[in-house]
């Protein structure tokens, strides 16, 4: 049987990154080029600059993914690319260079929803079992996701205000840590007490929707207020309290969940994936159920074309084609894109 590789691009923040899949679930080659000392001095990334930067680096990266996979692009079967959502110029780079590589190869083309890559880089390690509940935590999302089979998404929960990533780098800026913030909280947390009481947004009792903007208002004034009255408040000890507030809301309404659906695994999906505290928290809450939980190695949390190849390979064998009118779709809606085709 004849080998299937499928080549991705992803450019929908500030990652340029092409990576190549076998057969679905083997991972050949995942090149990322990472602008994050370009964006450091900003405290944030620049719209123009990740879209600059994705330009100067698109064709070098896509050539190093062939040249360390060994493959030449007529090897592959299919193209795939982040068509949203994202910011809309660094999505164009992507979408423009996947089309003109399909036009001028006569391959595929196949859109892919950016958070369905962060669901199926677990694919990568693991085979799905139906139904699976997904925790997806970033910088832009905070989602509970329910799949039935392959290429479906129900989302039962999300953010109504901030999303966890966006919490953490908003605390970091205020502790003054560097960008980017998530990781700087998450070590930082490691080296102090949870001992202030930061509050917990549960909302409705059979909710699973989640508020991180009291909590993420509620540090920010609570470090003011110290600041104000010359009271010393270590930043370690904001951090492990804020983490410990963001933790125990994403495990708690994630095993809740996981119960009410029954479901046969929980994966876990995002950028925030990589937080340590929310690794162990749910590895705890899990760990005496009859359900598989999921998280990806740390190298597959952050925006990687690995986890866009395994999401479009199971597109392009569901049979779906994008043409060469493929745009840039920075709202696209993860429950919309499922049912493409239906």
């Amino acid at each position: 049987m004849k080998n299937q590789y499928i080549l991705a691009i992803e450019t929908s923040c500030d990652e340029t990154a092409v990576a190549i899949v076998k057969n679905q679930r083997e991972l050949v080659t995942n090149v990322v080029a990472s602008q994050i000392e370009s964006h450091k001095r900003f405290g944030g990334v620049v719209p123009e600059i990740a879209s600059r930067h994705h330009i100067e680096q698109i064709t070098v990266t896509l050539e190093e993914a062939l040249t360390k996979a060994e493959l030449s692009i007529d090897d592959i079967e299919a193209i795939a690319v982040t068509e949203g959502p994202g910011l809309v110029g660094a999505l164009l780079v992507g979408v423009n260079a996947a089309k003109a590589l399909a036009f001028a190869k006569q391959k595929p083309l196949v859109g892919v929803h950016h958070i369905a890559g962060h669901i199926y880089a677990n694919r990568l390690e693991k085979e799905f079992e139906f139904p699976l509940l997904s925790l997806v935590v970033s910088g832009g999302h905070t989602e509970l996701i329910i799949m039935d089979e392959h290429g479906s998404f129900e989302v039962i929960g999300e953010t109504r205000d901030d999303a966890a990533g966006e919490a953490y780098d908003k605390v970091a800026r205020t502790l003054k840590l560097p960008y980017p913030g998530g990781p700087q909280i998450d070590k930082l947390a490691q080296q102090g007490e949870v001992s202030i009481d930061f509050p917990r947004a549960w909302l409705e009792e059979d909710s699973f929707d989640f508020s991180f903007s009291g909590l993420k208002s509620a540090v920010i004034n609570k470090m003011h207020n110290a600041k104000q009255k010359n009271e010393d408040l270590p930043p370690q000890d904001v951090a492990a309290s804020f983490q410990a507030s963001v933790v125990d809301v994403l495990s708690t309404k994630t095993f809740r969940a996981a119960e009410a659906y029954g479901v046969k695994q929980v994966i876990v999906a995002g950028g925030v994936a990589a937080n340590s505290g929310l690794r162990k928290a749910l590895e705890q809450k899990f760990e005496a159920v009859d359900c598989e939980l999921l998280i990806p190695p740390l190298h597959l949390c952050t925006d990687n074309a690995a986890m866009i190849a395994a999401a479009g390979a199971v597109a392009y064998q569901q049979g779906h084609r994008a043409g060469y009118d493929l745009n840039a779709n920075p709202g696209l809606n993860l429950e919309m894109y499922g049912r493409r085709g239906s």
